[in-house]
């Protein structure tokens, strides 16, 4: 069995990551730098994941034009990465226009030409209040394209196993897989110690301290989020 594991450098990709390679997947994976305001860090992360769970077959793509674009505060430094509101339903300025979607395409092209008959992605449903390319239906919709796109032999499905859990439930799911969080990184604006106050730190942090688990990365802040 060979995976296509798409690794941002994340928490939640790195637990889909463990989970994968616990199913028994010979893995292979990839990483995606789009001209991310910590695209060094993450990049940096998914070399030492992929280290930690042995993983040669890598794939480091370029993907300028989603920062070419723009329209996103990780991508334009014109526009500020605002501080975490949890109980927020609008789509925050960090969303990436359509960006799961060409990560998707190009972790299926990869699949078709090596041999891999699943992608694995770390999303989750609990985001998709603000980035409407993590619901469960259109990872749903997307499989439907990849069997009509692809080579009918080729078989690939995307798979979500993180879908339906909950931050805290996969900091749980992480810590029962021996998962390497050290090694991970989910600030939005800062390469050094994480911020502490934007979305994805402060849900980050939520989950940890909800789990009973001390987060291992360093912060220039620790809210105590509820």
């Amino acid at each position: 069995m060979r995976a296509v594991v798409l690794l941002s450098g994340g928490m939640d990709s790195l637990v889909v990551t463990a989970l994968a390679d616990y199913l028994g997947y010979e893995l292979a994976a990839m990483h995606v730098n789009y001209g991310q305001r910590t695209w060094q860090k993450e990049l940096a992360s998914f070399r030492d994941i992929c280290a930690h769970y042995d993983i040669g077959r890598r794939l480091e793509v370029d993907a300028g034009y989603l920062a070419a674009i723009g329209g996103s505060s990780l991508t334009d430094a014109a526009i500020p990465v605002e501080d975490a509101d949890l109980e927020s339903s609008e789509i925050p300025s960090s969303y990436v226009p359509f960006r799961n979607a060409s990560f998707l395409s190009m972790a299926v092209g990869w699949s078709e030409v090596i041999g891999a008959n699943k992608v694995f992605i770390g999303a989750v449903e609990e985001d998709s209040s603000g980035y409407p390319d993590c619901r469960q239906m259109f990872y749903q919709a997307f499989n439907r394209a990849v069997a009509l796109g692809t080579r009918p032999d080729s078989a690939i499905e995307i798979q979500t196993p993180l879908i339906e859990l909950g931050k805290t439930d996969i900091v749980r799911k992480g810590v029962e897989l021996d998962a390497p969080f050290v090694h991970t990184w989910s600030c939005y604006k800062s390469e050094g110690k994480a911020c502490g106050v934007c979305d994805s730190c402060a849900r980050r942090l939520r989950a940890f301290r909800n789990a009973g688990v001390e987060d291992p990365i360093a912060y220039e802040r620790r809210p105590d989020y509820t």
